[in-house]
Formats: C-alpha cells, structure tokens, sequence
C-alpha cells in the first residue's frame, strides 16, 4: 500500500470529511499533508461504485484515505471491510467487533484501524458493543485498559472513543487518553469537536503522553450549503497543532 508522506511524522494527524474531489485535494493542501480525508461508505450504493470514487480520490492525495461507517453505523462494517480489502486505503474506521475482520481482510499491518468505544458516564470504563448485533443488546462495559488490550488483540491501531459530544465527557477522556500512553496505543477523539474546544482536547490527550493524536474533526466545520469542509478552517487547526507542539 502506499503511505502519505506525512501520517506517520508527527504525533498528531487530523481526520476530516471530503464533500468532493476537489475539496479532498483543497483540504491536503490546507493540513500541509497532516491530514487524513474522510470518506463515508454509507454515502454508495454499493461496494463497486464506493471502490471506483474511493480510489480516485485515493490517486489525488497519496491515499490519505479514511474509509468511514458514517455516524458510526454498525451496519456499514462489512461494506467498509470489502471496500479496504480492495483499494488498501491508509485508515479505515471500524466497531469495535469489526477490527479483527478488517485487519484480515486487509492483509497487511500498515493501514490504521480504530476500533469503536463509547463514554458510559463511568470514569475508566467504556462499552465496546457497538457493533452489528452486539449494538442492540444491553451494553458490554468493560474498563478502558482490558477494551485496549482487546483491541490489540484483534490487531488495531487505535481507540476511536465517539460520540465525545465535545467535552461532554472529559473526565472519561482523560482516562481513556492515560490508558492510551500506558499501553502504547493511538487515540481518535470524535464527536462534537470544533474550533473552540479542540485545543483542550488535543492538549488532554498531549499532556497524557498519547504517542499518536488523531482527531476527527466533522460537522463544525463543514460548509451547510456546499457540503464541503472549510480548507480555510483546517488550515486554522494546523495552526492550533503546530502550536501546541511546538
């Protein structure tokens, strides 16, 4: 597979969403390349059309792909899945119980593959059920330590912990960020993060010792009537980063 020439420089990466390939293309040049550019499966019909788009986009940004589910949908894990199989993107977005089948499917260990936990309103612990049939039973809750060690298991790069609803959640964040830098292991806050919040989240997981930071900044920043996100404010969240790393 081929690697973006920035994803593995720094510790932090953004992930944000493309409304088209021009705007994917707007959007790489903005993060100065430390970015990854989100593309949700729920978006085709199916796994062929989502394959052709997926790799042209692919071809335009050094595959600094992102294959998203779409709001975390269960139910787009095996398209997700078929589609990675196919075109090996950098980064593909998973439920918890879809890891292992993407990491198979993929065949390699290069591409990143979060793995979807949730806040439970417990400090420590996280649910991990998010998947297809374990979504709609009564919530598997287990403590963010043995959910990362799981996900490791089965091969995953990375906690994504959605929805955060911004800091809604802090004081779980920042136990999920410390479990994170103990056990080595990338984090992917999501949910409710814009211009203003972002900063504090970073730095959470910054001052926590996280080895990778990776983002994911959506709905805030993207324009309502084009549907595009903002290269202006992505550029603006470079900003941000380049500061507090500096």
């Amino acid at each position: 597979m081929k690697l973006s020439p920035n994803f593995y420089q720094d510790r932090v990466c953004l992930n944000v969403l493309a409304g088209s390939k021009q705007n994917a293309v707007d959007i790489y040049q903005a993060a100065e390349g430390f970015v990854i550019v989100g593309l949700l499966s729920k978006n085709y019909p199916d796994v062929a059309s989502a394959v052709v788009d997926m790799q042209a986009y692919a071809d335009l940004i050094e595959n600094a792909v992102s294959i998203g589910l779409g709001a975390g949908d269960p139910r787009q894990s095996a398209m997700v899945n078929e589609i990675s199989r196919q075109i090996q993107p950098q980064h593909i977005n998973q439920v918890f119980t879809g890891v292992g089948p993407a990491r198979a499917l993929v065949g390699q260990t290069q591409t990143v593959v979060n793995g979807l936990i949730s806040p439970t309103g417990q400090v420590g612990m996280v649910k991990i059920s998010t998947g297809t049939l374990s979504s709609q039973r009564p919530d598997a809750i287990v403590p963010v330590s043995t959910a990362i060690a799981m996900l490791k298991d089965m091969g995953g790069s990375s906690v994504k912990y959605f929805s955060m609803d911004g800091l809604k959640y802090r004081d779980e964040y920042v136990a999920v960020a410390k479990a994170c830098a103990e056990q080595d292991f990338w984090l992917e806050p999501t949910g409710g993060i814009d211009l203003q919040n972002f900063e504090e989240i970073l730095q959470i997981a910054l001052d926590a010792g996280v080895s990778k930071i990776i983002p994911h900044v959506y709905s805030s920043i993207i324009d309502k009537a084009s549907g595009n996100t903002r290269p202006e404010d992505v550029a603006t969240l470079l900003s941000m980063i380049k500061r507090q790393l500096a």
